[in-house]
């Protein structure tokens, strides 16, 4: 049965036998069995890891560790309010926080503005709305009638599935769309930031 582990571009930590490109850390969230509380995050330093580094390994949700938490892709971990982590990844790091703010900030810096933007005191993720004309790529989105969050990419709309992305839809010329990525990795985004995508996402 697959464990509780995979978040969503919503914010939800739900159960899928998919792994994902990457992975992330949030604290400790699971009891000894491996079971999810009600916590959704015990610090705020939510970072994106990559699955391999220097040949270390862990089991998954071991007692009293950090909870491995993965997603499809990076674009998918910004959505869910994560940055790149300055260990594992520290080009990615050092290039998101270049593109974060005009003035490198220091990572706890960086944790706090995102975390004030990515969910509200009553621990739900925050939304805005915005111009769907002027997102950036690798934004995640809602539109009206659209059941599954999309992500913007080179003029279409990629619906987001647990296992890669489905069949592109267009992008409309114009309205107001649901984003879901956090406002502060929107204009990572818009300045240049290139997220990890899935093989489904330009294949």
């Amino acid at each position: 049965m697959p464990r509780q582990n995979r978040v969503t571009p919503d914010g939800e930590i739900v159960a899928s036998p998919a792994r994902g490109l990457v992975m992330g850390n949030r604290g400790c969230l699971h009891d000894a069995e491996g079971r999810l509380g009600t916590a959704r995050w015990r610090h705020a330093h939510w970072i994106i890891c990559t699955l391999s580094f220097k040949g270390r390994w862990r089991p998954i949700m071991a007692p009293n560790r950090w909870t491995e938490l993965f997603f499809l892709d990076e674009a998918v971990a910004l959505a869910a309010g994560h940055r790149p982590c300055a260990e594992c990844r520290r080009a990615a790091y050092n290039a998101y926080r270049a593109a974060f703010a005009p003035e490198p900030l220091p990572a706890p810096e960086i944790d706090r503005r995102l975390h004030a933007a990515r969910v509200t005191p009553t621990r739900r993720q925050i939304a805005h709305e915005a111009p769907i004309t002027g997102l950036p790529d690798g934004t995640f989105l809602r539109l009206p009638g659209e059941a599954a969050p999309l992500l913007l990419l080179a003029g279409r709309l990629l619906p987001w599935r647990p296992e890669g992305y489905g069949p592109a839809l267009p992008r409309p010329g114009r309205g107001m769309a649901e984003v879901l990525t956090p406002s502060p990795s929107v204009e990572a985004l818009r300045n240049g930031y290139r997220p990890i995508l899935h093989p489904s996402a330009t294949g």
